[in-house]
């Protein structure tokens, strides 16, 4: 599951839009101060003509959205039904999916990068606000004042970013922190999922990205996630949660699901290319060579070598 950057962000919505991603960039901003930018949700909802469903993914940006009608977020291992007005901060660290339910779609978001928030220049470290953590639910619902309190900071941010004001990315800096203070005096939506479909969605999403590693087809080509505690991180869920649902699901834990798959795609490798036993070892994700040989013969009572022969 690769990261989207804020480029891919911006090539996705041009090309829904049939429109010129630089005609998205906001003026005056440079490459030194990080990026950020503002959309008008009901103006790009139309532009998109509905095609506003964003896949689970993991995204290389931040994002605070002001959002009015039906919604569902759904996390790896919960789903979140928005009703009515709510406010929604997405991180890098937690891949999600974002769904609307109807089509009277309406309010802000804006988007942007850690180094446009950087503590330097804000006096918090974003990575360590009650906010952004893993372990929360970062959906907000809105009364009816607050929707209008958030909605008039979004508009301010709205005005500054198309004016010539020279210090107005600093202003723009002091709105979404304001942004942030608020969420986090609010109270959560509470999750809304049943056990069974959230233990299920975990264990698809794990066997997804197990699968999305493979098949290995060349010698430069190696796995980036190896452990038990890789795939959790990747899938912004505890350790120990991912084992007992793989564990409930499969009769098996997270290591021996990862197992299982190493030694089938060893078996391969060795079986149908002319690589050496140390360009598979290394392709398949093992520091050393004796690393893997001990790995195989565990699983097979045979060297690599005397499999291969």
């Amino acid at each position: 599951m690769k990261s989207k950057s804020i480029d891919t962000f911006y090539e996705e919505i041009s090309g829904d839009c049939f429109m010129d991603a630089n005609a998205l960039l906001p003026n005056g901003i440079q490459k030194e101060i990080g990026h950020f930018n503002v959309f008008n949700i009901k103006e790009l909802y139309e532009r998109l003509k509905g095609k506003s469903c964003m896949p689970y993914d993991r995204r290389a940006y931040y994002k605070i959205s002001l959002i009015r009608g039906k919604n569902r977020v759904e996390y790896a291992d919960r789903t979140i039904e928005i009703e009515e007005n709510a406010i929604l901060f997405a991180t890098p660290k937690i891949p999600y999916n974002y769904l609307p339910l109807d089509k009277e779609q309406s309010g802000h978001f804006c988007v942007f990068t850690a180094e446009f928030l950087s503590k330097d220049k804000i006096g918090m470290d974003l990575d360590k606000l009650p906010i952004f953590q893993t372990d929360g639910y970062p959906v907000f619902q809105l009364t009816k004042d607050e929707t209008i309190a958030i909605d008039l900071i979004f508009k301010k941010i709205h005005q500054e970013i198309n004016s010539d004001y020279v210090y107005k990315y600093d202003l723009i800096r002091n709105y979404v922190a304001e942004l942030i203070h608020f969420g986090q005096k609010l109270q959560p939506i509470t999750a809304l999922y049943s056990k069974h479909n959230s233990a299920a969605r975990v264990s698809s999403l794990f066997v997804e990205l197990l699968e999305r590693q493979f098949p290995i087809e060349s010698p430069r080509q190696r796995l980036e996630l190896k452990s038990a505690k890789d795939y959790a991180t990747r899938l912004a869920v505890h350790v120990n949660h991912l084992n007992k649902v793989l564990k409930e699901n499969t009769g098996k834990t997270t290591t021996e699901l990862i197992r299982e798959r190493l030694l089938q795609e060893a078996k391969i490798l060795l079986n149908e290319t002319d690589w050496n036993i140390s360009e598979i070892a290394y392709s398949l994700g093992f520091e050393e060579l004796a690393h893997f040989s001990n790995f195989f013969k565990k699983q097979t009572a045979l060297s690599p070598l005397s499999f291969r022969v």
